[in-house]
């Protein structure tokens, strides 16, 4: 079967070349340079063949910008997936004001989620045509209004569309920051980054009933979505600090500037939503790397969501939490998620970097077969059933309200493991451009199924009971135990049948 780096069916894609400009002793002379009275040919030629040493290049960029640039990439991932969970205490006090089912007022966390899984669609091709800061500069802000109208709202009907708006305005983030790192870092020095950058859009979920559940208490349920604003406006003034990253849009701009023809064409926006949009879902139905790991992931993600309809269900059905009790028990996946982080870069460091060094003393210049980037997902799908059966057996009147809360730490920790690998995998596979289409893929998984989990938890449990609904959730995770190793046995032979450019490795 041929290798293509974009699927035939889609017509062209956006033209790929490499980052660096090219030399004007290549391309000679052009009535463009004549017209802005540009430098000499050698002139040019000796600045433009120095790109890959100048400081302008992100790669080139001193160790505090870029920690800086992650650290801002991580806050904003952090605040977009906060509010999916900050709005869950005051849930209740919704349906009350507005005389609605809890039901109905669940669609305000799945409508958030839907948000985000579509944000990137629009915020991708947007970067990829304009820059990452620019997306930026318009996208957290947009969320922010639309999250301060969540917080007016006078009717459930404009909560619940203020609440999409705010999700999608603030999806591009998840997706444009993996970019950002990619422009930072070469992928053999990318681990601890993409450790923290990946973290954040867990730690989110996480933090927000914990904050949440106090506001709720003691403020009531319209300042659980303004209290986000108050990290909105120093992340807002964090992001004017920022620098473009995006290497082609640096590229031309430095050829401009020196009086060139661009090497590297500004890509056309409806070609790049064409591809952004058919090629993830063409990977999710026809690549079965990326359609195993999208249902894998995604329903641990989503599993993750269920707990927010089902933790009020237990902590303050069984144990008489308070509102503000009730968001500290998510501490437990905190600490999980933080664990996994350390983790994560210690598998990097001691099995990962140990390949890599064995690749360059075989004279593999570094590469290293994908496969492995699965120890921890290994590792991680034994935690998920086994903290899903001890969550579910433990939350009894009989039992202390600490066993299942210390549940959700190894839950936490396999789930975050397993993505880690999932990303890292997936990029390994297919590269940079078709490796982004395999994470938008599973990112348009994740957060449409985990719109999903949260309208039926309440039924769920209601109906089987704690027990059984959990051990139900556990059972099913028990079947995803085998994937990462069959995928570390046989994963070489399926990137051969591959309709896309895999890593030769």
């Amino acid at each position: 079967m041929s290798k293509v780096s974009s699927v035939v069916e889609l017509g062209p894609a956006p033209t790929e070349v490499a980052d660096s400009p090219r030399s004007l002793t290549n391309a000679g002379p052009t009535s463009h340079d004549d017209q802005k009275g540009s430098p000499t040919t050698g002139e040019v030629a000796i600045e433009l063949q120095e790109w890959e040493t100048l400081e302008a290049k992100p790669f080139n960029w001193s160790l505090g910008r870029k920690s800086w640039h992650v650290i801002m990439v991580g806050l904003m991932c952090w605040l977009v997936t906060f509010g999916t969970s900050v709005y869950t205490p005051g849930a209740v006090e919704i349906a009350r004001e507005f005389s609605a089912s809890r039901q109905a007022v669940t669609l305000g966390l799945s409508l958030y989620s839907l948000g985000l899984g579509a944000g990137p669609c629009i915020g991708a091709p947007l970067s990829e045509t304009f820059g990452r800061w620019v997306v930026f500069v318009v996208s957290v802000p947009a969320a922010a209004l639309f999250t301060l109208g969540a917080g007016f709202s006078k009717s459930l009907g404009s909560l619940l569309v203020c609440r999409f708006f705010a999700g999608l305005m603030g999806g591009p983030p998840l997706s444009i920051g993996g970019g950002v790192l990619a422009d930072l870092f070469p992928a053999q020095k990318r681990a601890i980054a993409g450790s923290i950058f990946i973290a954040a859009p867990f730690l989110g979920p996480c933090t927000g009933p914990i904050i949440g559940g106090f506001v709720a208490q003691y403020e009531g349920w319209r300042w659980t979505q303004w209290v986000a604003l108050l990290a909105v406006l120093p992340i807002i003034a964090g992001i004017f600090t920022m620098r473009e990253t995006y290497h082609k849009l640096l590229v031309r701009r430095r050829e401009e500037a020196l009086g060139l023809l661009p090497s590297i064409p500004s890509p056309k926006l409806r070609v790049l939503l064409t591809v952004v949009l058919v090629r993830p879902l063409h990977m999710i139905f026809f690549e079965p790397i990326v359609a195993c790991l999208g249902i894998y992931t995604s329903f641990i993600f989503g599993v993750l969501y269920i707990f927010f309809a089902a933790f009020p269900i237990i902590f303050q059905g069984i144990y008489g939490f308070t509102i503000s009790q009730l968001g500290l028990s998510f501490t437990g996946t905190g600490v999980g998620v933080l664990i996994a982080v350390g983790t994560n870069i210690l598998i990097d460091r001691m099995i990962y970097q140990k390949q890599v060094r064995r690749s360059w003393e075989r004279g593999d210049r570094g590469v290293v077969a994908p496969e492995h980037r699965l120890y921890s997902a290994m590792f991680g799908s034994f935690t998920i059933p086994i903290a899903l059966f001890w969550f579910g057996w433990s939350a009894r009147g009989d039992m202390h309200w600490i066993s299942p809360i210390i549940a959700t730490v190894p839950f936490a920790w396999g789930n975050l493991s397993i993505f880690h690998a999932a990303a890292l995998y997936s990029t390994d596979v297919y590269g940079a451009v078709n490796g982004a289409s395999a994470l938008a893929a599973n990112g348009m998984m994740r957060y449409i199924i985990s719109a999903a989990f949260p309208l039926f938890a309440v039924q769920l449990y209601n109906s089987l009971g704690i027990g059984w609904a959990s051990s139900l959730l556990g059972l099913v995770s028990v079947a995803f135990v085998p994937l990462p190793f069959i995928l570390f046995r046989w994963g070489p032979k399926i990137r051969q049948n591959s309709h896309y450019e895999t890593i030769k490795a």
